[in-house]
């Protein structure tokens, strides 16, 4: 069956028959759902095809990878298509540039995601186009691929942030959709032709080894470099075309010196669980790039004009690493001597590593996961286990009670490490765990049942809108104590509430004030004639201050309903002065 043929048919479901309005809007929702995994409520929240849709068919921003991703889908049965959609994608990259005049010709659903867009803009993310089609290109319209990744990497020079365009055509989209049927940790196995490389098989330490100089039209063919699956064991993904060493690396590739490119370029380290020679081709099972994320992800973003090169090389490792330890070890080992962000370092800081020494002594069941890609030991208990960059999002949320900053965990370990990791800031083992507690349970209101009835629009902001939930709950807190401009101690909250069997109301009453303030939000922007757009609402401090302004009426709400449930609840929510303390000073 054509990948044609099986989005033909899954989107005949329900879901997708009610929503969307014709089997091309139908097509760009099935991608948004089963290849970037967006829920229903994001999926419908992305999609901006219709009348004035400008030729932007959705658009995710995406605050993990800093990321504005613009989708154009072109949804056929037949083989080939022309340049046609190119020229649509790089028209709505020049209408881009001009985002006010594009608000305002643009229909409903664009008006309110550019100005989405706008913020990201503001914090220099990446802008991604992609056209993703059924079907491939023809020879002329490949031609123009180039012609445009090339135009789009000379506009970016001059602009404030990067562009690049990347196509998902039948055969990508295909490979997509089985990787992302792959639940856990995909494994990549593949075949590498070394005909036209220059290679060499030897034996290290008993390790099989292969170092190669391969072309890099060979290398940019390697499974997993655009969605990341590629460097599951590296210690960062792409930084993107902006940084600096990536900058270097595309005027290389566009220059006149691409011949000399083996000799500017350290070369990449790849693992694999097995691999074997069969004549000139390398056989990779279980394949990981630990350190060359940056080089191939910008290869690929130029994928065209590379493909034309036939005297650039790259010099591989491929090294046959079973041993998971090991494996880690070559991963932050061979990144040592690049240069790596501060959140890229911070598993190492010895602030860090004393939270997660406290923790473990006391939930010898617990571990604190410092390294990106680490996975908490089988034999501990999950309910104990905690992250250090879903840590981070909580002590910026309670602590610094500025849930609105808790998506971005570059601010948070860039930015604001120093505030939340001051020398001498104490975070007992207890609190931590009662962030975890609380955060877990938070969570369990955030499916697609729904059991708390939030609207659709808070729904599809599941990435920001939970820290704003567990922040209503130490609002909760220091209102009903008087201490409106105090900081509750997470572990007293959560032992308070657990004694009198108020958790679970509690979480519910906050989800009813997040609720309440997102809806006096919207009627406020409806009355001053605004467009009201939720994702910047989340992300601002007008938001935390309608937060505030629903916790009174809502708890009055439940005295005048039931004076005796009024009276438990208030008793749940008395906390002793001294567990009380100022917030930390962040934004």
């Amino acid at each position: 069956m054509s990948i044609y043929e099986k989005v033909k048919e899954e989107i005949q479901t329900v879901f997708y028959q009610q929503n969307f309005s014709n089997d091309g809007q139908r097509f760009v929702a099935w991608y948004l759902s089963n290849i970037l995994q967006l829920d229903k409520n994001q999926t419908k929240d992305a999609i901006t095809d219709g009348a004035n849709d400008k030729k932007i068919d959705a658009i995710v921003v995406n605050d993990d990878k800093q990321t504005v991703y613009i989708l154009q889908g072109k949804f056929t049965q037949d083989k080939y298509i022309d340049a046609g959609p190119l020229n649509e994608i790089l028209s709505s990259w020049i209408q881009l540039k001009d985002l006010v005049n594009l608000q305002i010709i643009g229909n409903e659903k664009l008006q309110s995601k550019l100005s989405e867009v706008a913020l990201a803009f503001e914090d220099e993310y990446e802008v991604c186009f992609e056209l993703i089609t059924t079907a491939t290109l023809t020879e002329t319209a490949f031609n123009d691929l180039e012609v445009f990744q090339r135009k789009l990497a000379e506009i970016s020079e001059g602009e404030d942030f990067d562009a690049s365009l990347s196509l998902v055509d039948e055969e990508e989209l295909m490979r997509r959709y089985e990787l992302a049927l792959v639940e856990d940790n995909p494994q990549i196995n593949y075949t590498v032709n070394l005909k036209d490389s220059k290679y060499m098989e030897i034996q290290i330490a008993g390790t099989d080894v292969v170092l190669a100089a391969i072309p890099l039209k060979e290398a940019v063919k390697i499974q997993g470099i655009k969605d990341g699956t590629l460097f599951q064991k590296n210690v960062r993904q792409s930084l993107g075309s902006s940084n600096a060493v990536n900058k270097r690396i595309k005027q290389t590739i566009l220059g006149d010196k691409h011949s000399d490119f083996f000799f500017f370029h350290n070369g990449i380290t790849a693992i694999c669980n097995k691999m074997h020679l069969e004549g000139d081709n390398l056989v990779l099972k279980g394949l990981s790039v630990v350190n060359g994320c940056q080089s191939l992800t910008t290869i690929h973003n130029y994928s065209e004009a590379v493909k034309k090169l036939d005297d650039a090389f790259v010099l591989f490792r491929f090294y046959e690493i079973p041993q998971r330890d090991r494996a880690e070890m070559i991963s932050i080992n061979t990144n040592s001597q690049s240069a790596v962000k501060p959140r890229d370092l911070r598993s190492n800081d010895k602030r860090v590593l004393t939270i997660k020494k406290q923790f473990e002594q006391q939930y010898t069941e617990g571990y604190f996961i410092t390294k990106r890609g680490e996975q908490a030991p089988a034999s501990k208990n999950k309910d104990f286990v905690i992250d250090l960059s879903d840590f981070g999002k909580y002590l910026i949320a309670w602590y610094s009670q500025r849930p609105n900053i808790s998506y971005g965990e570059t601010k948070i370990f860039d930015k604001y490490f120093e505030i939340l990791f001051k020398q001498g800031q104490v975070y007992k083992p207890k609190d931590i765990q009662a962030l975890n507690y609380w955060m877990r349970e938070v969570r369990k209101e955030w499916i697609e049942s729904n059991p708390l009835g939030f609207d659709e629009a808070l729904l599809a902001m599941k990435a920001y809108a939970p820290f704003h939930h567990m922040y209503t709950i130490s609002i909760i807190f220091s209102i009903a104590n008087n201490k409106p401009n105090l900081v509750p101690s997470p572990s007293a909250t959560w032992e308070a509430a657990d004694q009198h069997k108020k958790n679970k109301l509690l979480i519910k009453m906050a989800g009813q004030c997040l609720s309440s303030a997102l809806k006096n939000a919207v009627n406020r922007a409806q009355s001053d004639g605004k467009i009201f757009n939720p994702a910047n609402w989340i992300k601002s401090n007008q938001c935390l201050n309608d937060i505030n302004a629903t916790i009174s009426p809502t708890l009055g709400a439940y005295e005048m309903v039931d004076l005796n449930v009024f009276n438990d609840l208030m008793a749940s929510l008395k906390l002793e002065p001294e567990n009380f303390s100022y917030r930390l000073q962040a934004g």
